[in-house]
């Protein structure tokens, strides 16, 4: 796995020099803590205190201050607060350079390092920026390098939402040529974790058969079962039509044994 790791260092290297070294540093443009702390563990300490409390706004210049310092959960924490407009003004590329400084520092860790879910979760959030881009900034749409990350995090890390987005690049033909045995593959990975959209789909493309996957009907229908019934607010309502236009079309029996299946479907997911 080391191998992997250097390799996957030296050519994500390449993909980070260009764009980051003629921006902005993040930190550059953040302005300085009016406090000092005896270490970065002791900032984030503070800073996720104060976050909890809801001073959004102290949070963020402990965070930075950590962040200063290399932190990586820090790093993390700020990016995904300027991506969520969370307590700070959304700035995407801020967010971007964020995340690009856990990659650039972390390429070389292995999946059982202590960051390593923040690393991943670096990677897949820069997947997204590379895919769509930041308008306006030096960030442009590349699917190929949103491809890279996606497939870093999701191969490397087996991470759940990189592994649910490099399929999607699959079933769509998006930086990659379509596959669509590609996609369930991956999609199986993410559903297995219990990640519902990826579930969804999985189920979606069993049921139906398509681009060379042979039809699995009751699978298929249990997926989506199970995906239906952890579905959450608005944000899932795709889940649940996807959900509806398959269960009406099937047979009574093959909804009987799907809602039967769906016990070993879960049970792999309770096991991981």
């Amino acid at each position: 796995m080391r191998a992997f790791g250097f390799a996957a260092a030296m050519a994500l290297g390449c993909l980070f020099a260009a764009p980051v070294a003629d921006a902005l540093d993040a930190s550059a443009r953040t302005p300085v803590p009016e406090r000092s702390y005896r270490s970065a563990r002791e900032a984030l300490r503070t800073g996720v205190r104060e976050y909890n409390a809801g001073d959004k706004e102290g949070a963020a210049r402990a965070l930075e201050y950590a962040a200063g310092q290399g932190h990586a959960l820090a790093l993390w924490k700020l990016g995904r607060m300027y991506a969520d407009g969370d307590g700070v003004p959304h700035d995407d590329l801020k967010a971007f350079e964020y995340f690009s400084k856990i990659a650039d520092a972390n390429t070389d860790d292995g999946p059982d390092a202590p960051d390593s879910g923040v690393v991943s979760s670096a990677f897949t959030a820069l997947g997204g920026y590379f895919l769509d881009g930041i308008k306006g900034t030096y960030v442009r749409p590349n699917p190929e390098r949103a491809y890279d990350m996606f497939n870093y995090a999701a191969s490397y890390f087996g991470d759940p939402n990189a592994q649910y987005n490099l399929a999607r690049l699959y079933l769509d033909g998006t930086g990659v040529e379509a596959d669509a045995k590609q996609a369930a593959r991956w999609f199986n990975l993410a559903a297995e974790k219990g990640h519902r959209p990826a579930q969804a789909l999985l189920g979606d493309l069993l049921v139906n058969g398509m681009g060379g996957i042979s039809a699995q009907r009751v699978r298929g229908l249990a997926w989506l079962a199970l995906a239906r019934q952890g579905a959450e607010g608005r944000k899932d309502d795709w889940i649940v039509t996807l959900y509806e236009k398959n269960w009406a079309a099937a047979s009574a029996d093959d909804r009987a044994e799907a809602e039967s299946q769906m016990q070993t479907v879960g049970s792999i997911r309770r096991r991981r």
